[in-house]
């Protein structure tokens, strides 16, 4: 039934509600506005979600008793909520995400999402972002939607009936935009050490911010590059146009870009609007190890916090304090690993506040979490180099990593490394 405001599309919600909401830039921020309010006449609703835009509101101590937030990721809307004990969060990987939903493990009942105007048969699209709401949407005994003409109308999972939405209403506003981190002296010097391990015919995975920007930079000389990733943004549309990226190498799904979400600029959106050569797929296919393993040379690059003498990486948190979320790093570092010729990548700037403590360290700050085992790493880069970890000793993989740790802290780790692990790295 069609509506005429946010509020009112929200009136088919009941007390103790598990509501999903479709994330990332497709965040339907409209919705989540007016859930601010409307939660005050509600009792125990909880909203599942993984980033959101525009949803600070959401966090508000007033809310308590009548709605908690529950992150599967956490971004800068809930950061402060989920540290404050405001809100929830859950660790898992993003690939099963959809299972919870499939198996019945996580109660849902109502689905809000952000879609573009139907087509001719009836058919809206989730647009820039299908990750785990397609499964949601097939879950949920209630389905909400803001119909926005400014979404992009996307090919694959995306694709969703009208008729499949208890409520809906109509607005046309803006996409939030994601411009482009700006650039210095130590992500270039990362981009290009990363950018020497991509070799032509590579097939990527790679996240958002400045190293994949400056990696994406120095590729521009390659041949035959594929991407299947959980994520692309504004860093591949020059390569597609010089056609660099082409993915004709791919085995799976050749000639296409597949991905389960965008964020950038204007001209992303444009791109990717009614592109057939793009596909957004269900993140449980996408970030699929048994699929992301059938392409050969799969080049995955993920960030971290900190890394471990030993080569442990932390990806979510800052000691006891969630920053992020596990999301896909572990379901790429293993896909790319097991690919045939694969590589996985941890990119990082050396140092933190200001060059005065060191992400890598001899110990891992307490309560840091292990996204990526010692025993799945493979390679380690930050801007003052390449450190291969694959099937290293403790004493080698130390080595390494002291070697491309920030030069005022390399003797220090060295004896860190005896003083904690009983391993001497001098000679």
């Amino acid at each position: 039934m069609q509506v005429s405001t946010a509020a009112q599309a929200l009136d088919i919600l009941q007390d103790g509600d598990a509501i999903w909401c479709h994330s990332m830039a497709a965040t339907p921020y409209l919705l989540l506005e007016a859930l601010a309010r409307v939660a005050l006449s509600h009792r125990d609703l909880t909203l599942l979600q993984l980033h959101t835009e525009k949803s600070q509101a959401l966090s508000a101590p007033e809310l308590k008793g009548h709605l908690r937030q529950r992150a599967f990721f956490v971004g800068s809307s809930t950061r402060a909520a989920v540290q404050e004990g405001l809100a929830d969060y859950v660790p898992v990987f993003l690939s099963e995400i959809p299972k919870l939903f499939r198996r019945g493990e996580q109660k849902l009942d109502v689905v809000l999402v952000q879609v573009s105007p139907p087509d001719k048969h009836g058919h809206c699209s989730l647009g820039i972002s299908v990750e785990a709401t397609r499964a949601a949407l097939q879950v949920a005994n209630r389905c909400i939607a803001w119909i926005n003409p400014r979404m992009p109308r996307t090919h694959g999972d995306s694709f969703v009936h009208i008729s499949k939405f208890d409520r809906y209403f109509e607005a046309a506003e803006e996409m939030p935009l994601h411009l482009a981190a700006p650039q210095n002296n130590a992500t270039s010097q990362i981009g290009q050490h990363v950018a020497s391990l991509i070799e032509d015919g590579s097939c990527l995975q790679m996240g958002i911010g400045a190293i994949p920007d400056a990696a994406l930079a120095c590729l521009g000389d390659r041949q035959n590059l594929g991407i299947h990733t959980e994520m692309f943004s504004d860093g591949v549309l020059p390569l597609v146009a010089s056609g660099v990226i082409n993915n004709s190498n791919k085995h799976r799904h050749r000639g296409r870009i597949v991905t389960t979400f965008a964020m950038g600029s204007q001209a992303l959106y444009d791109f990717v609007d009614d592109n057939p050569d793009v596909a957004f797929l269900d993140v449980e296919y996408t970030n699929d190890t048994a699929v992301i393993r059938k392409n050969n040379q799969v080049v995955s690059i993920n960030s971290a916090l900190q890394v471990d003498l030993s080569g442990q990486v932390c990806a979510d948190s800052i000691g006891t304090r969630i920053y992020s979320g596990v999301g896909g790093q572990m379901d790429f570092v293993r896909g790319a690993s097991l690919s045939e010729g694969g590589k996985a990548i941890i990119a990082l700037p050396a140092t933190a506040k200001g060059g005065q403590v060191s992400r890598i360290s001899s110990l891992l700050t307490p309560g840091a979490g292990v996204v990526t085992t010692r025993a799945h790493v493979h390679y380690i880069v930050t801007e003052h180099g390449v450190a291969n970890l694959r099937a290293k000793s403790m004493s080698e993989r130390m080595r390494s990593l002291v070697q491309i740790a920030a030069p005022q802290f390399r003797e220090q780790l060295a004896r860190q490394a005896y003083q904690d692990w009983g391993i001497l790295l001098s000679d």
